[in-house]
């Protein structure tokens, strides 16, 4: 079952990901959008999606180098195993703990106002759901790393990461004796790749970045003349 998962899984997840997100841009590029309640307590979503969003990017990105970039490429740096993970731990704590905020916010937003309630779909409410137990499942990782800072963590996840990508037959053994918050997070990581061409998180790949800032906006209609 552990080669399934992290050996096999992993392929199907990003199969799923990448084949999903072109065929629903070929066969519906409309839905390739993040539908708005901006006009509904505004000021609430500002604050929550700054800090889901620019805390999600952190903690994507730093995830994608931190994970992907061999081990070797830091040691050519000269940087230590254990400084990595503490840079790992704290810097991703803190912007994971920035986006849980801004997801509870945002959630707490779709939840609890009535008319916000009316006008979400269950798929979008669901999806925000699931991102923030995984932050929180990332959250719960931070402490097991700072106890534990001789980076022999941090360089199995590497190892697994690499070996997924390069294809490595052995790659679900690196993360056999991980601890289990390390592999939950994992799996439900997998999952959300799996879900993605599905839900509303394909606009990231549109990188609306300027939408985090963006005024809002007056429509104003104009009645035509009459004809006489």
């Amino acid at each position: 079952m552990h080669q399934f998962l992290f050996g096999t899984l992993p392929y199907i997840a990003l199969t799923v990901l990448f084949l999903g997100s072109v065929v629903r841009y070929e066969r519906d590029p409309y839905t390739w959008k993040s539908s708005s309640s901006q006009l509904l307590r505004r000021k609430q979503l500002i604050w929550g999606s700054i800090l889901f969003h620019v805390g999600v990017l952190i903690v994507f990105f730093g995830h994608l180098f931190g994970l992907l970039l061999p081990v070797e490429f830091y040691d050519a740096l000269g940087i230590k195993h254990e400084w990595k993970q503490g840079l790992a731990a704290i810097g991703g704590g803190l912007a994971g703990l920035m986006a849980l905020i801004g997801g509870l916010l945002l959630a707490s937003r779709r939840l609890l106002d009535p008319r916000i309630a009316a006008t979400s779909s269950f798929a979008d409410t669901s999806i925000l759901l699931i991102l923030i137990v995984q932050l929180g499942l990332g959250l719960l990782t931070v402490p097991i790393s700072l106890a534990n800072m001789d980076g022999h963590e941090m360089v199995n996840l590497m190892n697994w990461a690499n070996g997924i990508f390069t294809f490595d037959g052995a790659a679900a053994s690196y993360i056999a004796d991980a601890p289990l918050i390390f592999k939950l997070h994992i799996l439900l990581g997998l999952f959300i790749f799996i879900l993605f061409p599905f839900t509303r998180l394909v606009h990231m790949l549109s990188a609306p970045v300027r939408y985090l800032w963006r005024p809002g906006y007056q429509i104003v209609r104009s009645r035509k003349g009459k004809k006489v």
